[in-house]
């Protein structure tokens, strides 16, 4: 998936999401801390989002509090109309 261009992403579905992700922060749990993750990803079930959550809880020390996502379609199989030509390379 990575090597693949925004555009190429959106045809097969995928949207952009942000998470805000809330964490404490290790040496203050009583504090939280914020996070802004962005990327391709494919709504409602955010597999991207999940793999990097996961690599979140077992790599980083602050541990998760709260995620907060919002996903935008940015090309829908509506504006695509015949005869238009996409190269992706």
């Amino acid at each position: 998936m990575r090597n693949q261009s925004p555009l190429a992403l959106q045809l097969q579905g995928y949207r952009l999401a942000t998470a805000e992700i809330f964490y404490r922060l290790p040496d203050h749990p009583g504090l939280l801390q914020t996070y802004v993750w962005q990327d391709y990803d494919i709504a409602p079930r955010y597999p991207v989002l999940n793999r990097f959550l996961e690599f979140w809880t077992h790599q980083i020390e602050g541990p998760l509090h709260s995620v907060r996502v919002a996903g935008k379609q940015l090309i829908s199989a509506a504006e695509i109309q015949v005869g238009t030509l996409f190269r992706i390379q």
